[in-house]
């Protein structure tokens, strides 16, 4: 039950932050920002970012990213979306090949589905969004190692660093600190 209530919580305030979008890209925000808290507490237990979850997480966005095109005849941001969230899947897809026991296909699909979300605010914030997330989780293992708590083979949830990187971006963007 705490994890609802931090993901009604999280939705609020996404929907808050998203102020001045279009109703449906506020609605599908909320709707990310919920998901992911409950992916960032299933990743951290078990390191599985599970296909029943992000599929329809990909549907709803897909969805609700339409329907903002539709109402605002913003089309281009929607193909920009879809071709975000490709480019960012193979991305993350080539780095999961490039060191086997990396990134998991759990991470690539999360990557495509914050690639689609970030899409709709722009290339930037397509690239932008795994740049804060391997900075940010680059660190957080750095401060790992340096107390003690981590190994140079310990492994850690990768999700909640693509999660906070994907909110990062979009604050940047909607802040106006990025370029399209």
């Amino acid at each position: 039950m705490p994890t609802l209530t931090a993901a009604g919580a999280v939705a609020a305030g996404a929907a808050v932050g998203l102020a001045g979008q279009p109703w449906a890209v506020v609605v599908g925000g909320a709707g990310l920002a919920a998901l992911g808290v409950v992916l960032t507490v299933i990743d951290v237990r078990t390191h599985r970012l599970p296909d029943r979850l992000v599929g329809p997480g990909v549907c709803w966005l897909l969805v609700t990213l339409t329907l903002a095109a539709v109402v605002t005849g913003q089309a281009g941001s929607l193909g920009r979306a879809v071709l975000g969230g490709l480019a960012s899947a193979t991305g993350y897809l080539l780095l999961g090949l490039a060191r086997a026991g990396g990134l998991g296909l759990g991470d690539v699909k999360l990557g495509g589905l914050l690639g689609l979300w970030l899409g709709w605010f722009g290339w930037s914030a397509v690239v932008a969004g795994p740049v804060a997330a391997f900075v940010l989780g680059g660190l957080f293992a750095s401060v790992l190692l340096v107390v003690g708590r981590a190994g140079r083979k310990s492994a850690f949830a990768f999700g909640p660093w693509m999660l906070v990187g994907a909110a990062a971006a979009t604050a940047g963007s909607l802040a106006g600190a990025l370029p399209y």
